[in-house]
């Protein structure tokens, strides 16, 4: 998987943009489905990353990108339920996100908010 650039509002991964968040799971590039967690909107100023979504568990680590300045809340749950499966939980600026990505994708499933 290649990483090409992130750009407020896109992403380019293997010659596609995404201008949409995207999930990684296993070696496939997917939409995130973000209805289940809009109800914690008002709560976060922002639809958070909860445990209501299907999450890619499959993995020995989720990195999760925030975005360019850090906006996408990740719920207290989401951290539990990764300490709970034995999954090492990164959270990061995008920019972080896809450097760590770039360099090895090996048991890693990520989910990658390209704006804000």
């Amino acid at each position: 998987m290649k990483f090409e650039r992130l750009h407020f509002g896109s992403v380019v991964i293997n010659g596609v943009t995404y201008s949409n968040d995207v999930l990684i799971d296993r070696g496939k590039v997917l939409k995130p489905k973000k209805q289940p967690s809009k109800q914690f909107r008002a709560q976060f100023g922002h639809t958070p990353v909860s445990v209501k979504e299907k999450l890619p568990w499959k993995c020995k680590r989720l990195i999760i990108g925030t975005g360019k300045y850090g906006s996408l809340p990740v719920m207290d749950e989401v951290k539990r339920e990764a300490r709970r499966r034995k999954i090492d939980l990164l959270i990061a600026l995008t920019d972080d996100a896809i450097a760590t990505l770039a360099r090895n994708l090996k048991d890693i499933n990520a989910i990658l908010h390209v704006t804000c």
